[in-house]
């Protein structure tokens, strides 16, 4: 865990009733349990805008945490929060308490570095995320904040697995019959639009085209006087 402030204040409570739940939130505070490696689950609360702010700047259930209750340390991971259907604000938490020996299954997100100095995104080439987050099987000491892929050396048609990610020891996805694809640096796609013809040729053609019109007007008028000429030197 980084040195940062991951630690969540938290009250110990003893609402049990739907009326007491509501009253508790409308004072500011979001229930929850603590379950676990401990020898029984425990009602507690948290404060809405330290879960709040802790939803807003990491991932959340997937990032280890510090809960103080009561003068007690618990090292947990978040691992459900229930949101209100119209408001889309947290109403539930469940915490999970982690021991030495706890595994856990989380989604980690990937980030991709280096994607201005691409060689293969440099040529015109697209990055074609094919998975934001993968799901990872981890001892509960050792998750990862995030998976890095370096694209400081991708051509175009190159494809990056999930080998080709560093996973920290004892940390594995959760498919594993096969190298997944995690993105590819695809060949642009170019959409080649019918091209216009020339302004001359078109002027050209159309002048033609009156020219033929006119021939041919001046072509009818010749035979029909032609016609008209002989006979009258018949009769």
């Amino acid at each position: 865990m980084s040195s940062e402030n991951n630690t969540i204040e938290a009250l110990v409570r003893s609402t049990k009733t739907k009326s007491e739940l509501n009253k508790l939130r409308s004072e500011g505070f979001v229930p929850g349990i603590l379950y676990g490696d401990i020898d029984k689950n425990i009602n507690l609360s948290v404060k809405k805008s330290t879960l709040d702010h802790f939803l807003k700047t990491t991932n959340f259930k997937s990032k280890v945490f510090k809960i103080n209750l009561d003068g007690k340390e618990y090292e947990v991971l978040p691992r459900d929060i229930e949101f209100e259907n119209i408001s889309n604000q947290p109403i539930h938490v469940d915490f999970q308490k982690l021991s030495a020996n706890t595994k856990v299954i989380v989604w980690i997100p990937v980030k991709f570095l280096n994607e201005e100095t691409c060689p293969g995104l440099k040529m015109g080439g697209v990055l074609n995320i094919v998975r934001r987050k993968v799901e990872l099987d981890c001892p509960a000491d050792k998750i990862p904040s995030e998976l890095i892929v370096d694209l400081a050396k991708r051509e175009i048609g190159e494809s990056i697995h999930i080998s080709a990610i560093n996973l920290p020891e004892g940390v594995v996805p959760t498919i594993k019959d096969r190298d997944f694809t995690i993105a590819t640096v695809a060949a642009p796609t170019v959409v080649k639009e019918p091209e216009p013809a020339a302004e001359g040729a078109e002027a050209t053609a159309e002048g033609g085209e009156e020219e033929k019109t006119e021939e041919a007007k001046s072509g009818d008028a010749d035979k029909s006087g032609e016609e008209k000429k002989e006979s009258t030197d018949k009769k």
